[in-house]
């Protein structure tokens, strides 16, 4: 087995050091596959675009630097990594008297080795970057503010909708119906007023606010089952084994709003027949559960009809579980957010515990009354 690829050294001198015999052949061999992906795939797996071998050489050495501390960490030896092993390393690492840039080379070296578990391993690690070090404080990723919380609350009414069949004429009706074949996979000829009522579900509206009440990560809106709806109490019920970190019961509140929206998909449900062996609450036009990219786009979409900007920021599924988690926080406290989040760990809740730029600025504007 080679000792190089694309240039990049496989052993690092203090990872020799640091491993038995054997323990360095297995450690030889899974990193060679590691920079082997990275090398061939690694950028665009579906292309299989690969990066370039100077990112493959940095790629190299941080692995290396990231399996020392986990073994220091875990005191033994192990190839098998998880989101908490590399949230835990990250907070490590946000505390280092380093640079910005150092911190940032790191978490980049994350991304692309939680990509090489999805991809190469077939792992499910949705792992999402809690810090900006780009810029001069670490914080939560970006959030909707109040306001857009609420645009994308009152857009999700209307997301996705069509006009009624009576409301068109017969040439707009006829390219409705050209849309509502493809989207239905049926023949042109066989679309009815039936399907343009089907059209304004409540599938999307019950998704959007139940994340937005329960912050719901991609992982768990891919995980999340029937039973977990209790609309009578108006709360998730999360069993321990189907929760992304797979630790506890979780409850968690949803507002009344919710309750009802949920209540509707759920009856409205029973009339599709790719819920038929399926007990999963939400699934894709497809008939596949929702990917985080697919989430996302989604979220931009609404975005883009709710009129909400999101240049320069970075508009991911996430947006709506942090803006949770900023305003439970603040309107709550910090054990609240975190049992509404499910963390395990208050501190990673307390990434959190910060004033929103509004109240910042209205605090602002009373203070100047006063200077």
């Amino acid at each position: 087995m080679a000792d190089r690829v694309a240039g990049a050294p496989v052993i690092i001198d203090k990872v020799r050091d640091a491993l038995t015999e054997k323990q360095l052949i297995d450690w030889k061999d899974y990193k060679t596959d590691v920079l082997q992906w990275a090398a061939r795939m690694g950028k665009e797996p579906k292309k299989a675009e690969g990066y370039s071998d100077s990112v493959v050489r940095q790629m190299s050495y941080q692995v290396s630097l990231f399996y020392r501390w986990l073994w220091e960490d875990k005191d033994k030896y192990t190839t098998t990594v998880t989101v908490e092993d590399i949230n835990r390393f990250m907070s490590d690492v946000a505390m280092r008297d380093t640079s910005n840039s150092a911190k940032g080379t790191k978490q980049k070296c994350m991304k692309r080795l939680v990509k090489y578990q999805e991809h190469r391993r077939g792992r499910e690690m949705d792992w999402e970057a809690s810090y900006s070090f780009h810029e001069p404080h670490n914080k939560p990723r970006d959030f909707l503010t109040k306001d857009e919380r609420k645009k994308i609350r009152e857009a999700a009414l209307e997301y996705g909708s069509v006009p009624s069949y009576h409301s068109v004429t017969p040439e707009e009706r006829d390219n409705w119906k050209s849309y509502l074949a493809q989207r239905f996979g049926k023949s042109k000829r066989d679309v009815s007023p039936d399907d343009f009522d089907r059209a304004n579900g409540w599938k999307l509206t019950s998704l959007f606010w139940t994340t937005l009440d329960a912050g719901l990560r991609p992982v768990e809106v891919r995980r999340a089952r029937v039973h977990w709806v209790d609309v009578e109490n108006n709360m998730l019920r999360i069993p321990h084994d189907e929760s992304s970190k797979g630790s506890e019961n979780w409850t968690v509140a949803i507002s009344d709003r919710t309750a009802s929206s949920l209540e509707r998909w759920l009856e409205e449900r029973e009339y599709y027949e790719k819920y038929d062996e399926s007990d999963r609450i939400w699934l894709s036009r497809e008939g596949t559960p929702y990917t985080s990219m697919s989430l996302g786009r989604h979220l931009r979409n609404l975005c883009e009809e709710a009129e909400i900007p999101i240049e320069n920021r970075q508009m991911s599924w996430y947006a709506i579980r942090h803006s949770v988690g900023t305003y439970f926080t603040r309107e709550e406290d910090l054990a609240a957010a975190q049992a509404q989040l499910r963390h395990k760990s208050p501190e990673t809740t307390m990434k959190y515990d910060q004033a929103p730029v509004e109240d910042r600025r209205d605090a602002q504007i009373r203070w100047a009354d006063y200077v």
